[in-house]
């Protein structure tokens, strides 16, 4: 193929690529819509279906809860040891505690508790409904008229956005308690201004903000992988290139939603 027609076939390609992207977004927002109402609607926790939920939040929170609190009070504390040293060589000692929790607790915290619960939860839930559409187990239970975004996909979701909130606050506590230990050590003489320094920084509307961020972080996180699954053509998992690419459109939301709680935050 000859590089005039390479050029001219670029804009169709694109095209093709933008549509394809949209439409994956469009589908995650609908899917989205529909797990909320499922969830809020009193028959989808029957008796079957609270057994299902309550093992999907178990599966999905309790085996990664050890290992991230150990890795957030490891990166605090590391993080924390840095900004401060780093902010005493400058002469700006008294700007370090205000530093190291805006930066932590509100910014990076619940960032990497979403990215955790995605790579060891969510994306691991998206293939087990790839494997279910693969055998036809969705056709099977759609014949039988259960709904398959009922029985499979309402826990998985609910259970992700459980699992992403507990693992976002419980690390700020963990977080919490790293930053004073690595300022004041193990004793109570910094406590006061420790918790006036908290209350200065945490307003009312920064802790909406923050509320919101996590909120979305772990909608985005439960539902994205979800919506892959089942939308992604079966062939193209098999291929490999679909976790991928929704992995990828995942986190542009992320950082989106990091963007936008920045702007509030600080403009």
């Amino acid at each position: 193929m000859s590089w005039s027609e390479t050029t001219l076939k670029l804009p169709g390609r694109m095209g093709s690529a933008l549509g394809a992207q949209a439409l994956a977004s469009w589908r995650s927002i609908y899917l989205t819509a529909v797990v909320l109402v499922l969830v809020v609607t009193p028959s989808s926790y029957r008796r079957g279906a609270r057994g299902m939920l309550a093992q999907q939040i178990y599966v999905q929170t309790a085996p990664v809860l050890t290992g991230f609190t150990a890795l957030a009070a490891l990166l605090c504390a590391v993080i924390a040891r840095i900004v401060m040293v780093t902010a005493q060589s400058y002469g700006l000692s008294h700007y370090a505690l205000d530093l190291v929790v805006r930066v932590m607790v509100i910014e990076l915290i619940p960032l990497t508790a979403a990215l955790f619960v995605a790579m060891r939860c969510t994306i691991p839930a998206g293939v087990q409904v790839v494997q279910m559409r693969t055998r036809g187990q969705l056709d099977t239970w759609r014949r039988q008229g259960v709904d398959p975004i009922r029985a499979a996909l309402v826990p998985r979701a609910a259970a992700g956005v459980f699992a992403a909130i507990t693992l976002a606050a419980l690390s700020c506590i963990v977080a919490l308690v790293t930053v004073y230990i690595s300022v004041y050590g193990f004793n109570l003489a910094g406590f006061g201004g420790y918790t006036r320094v908290f209350g200065r920084i945490f307003t009312p509307s920064l802790t909406l903000v923050f509320v919101l961020k996590t909120w979305f972080f772990s909608l985005t996180v439960a539902i994205m992988p979800l919506a892959s699954a089942l939308y992604t053509p079966v062939a193209r998992h098999r291929q490999g290139g679909a976790e991928l690419g929704g992995f990828a459109r995942m986190f542009a939301v992320l950082l989106l939603i990091e963007v936008i709680s920045l702007m509030g935050n600080y403009y």
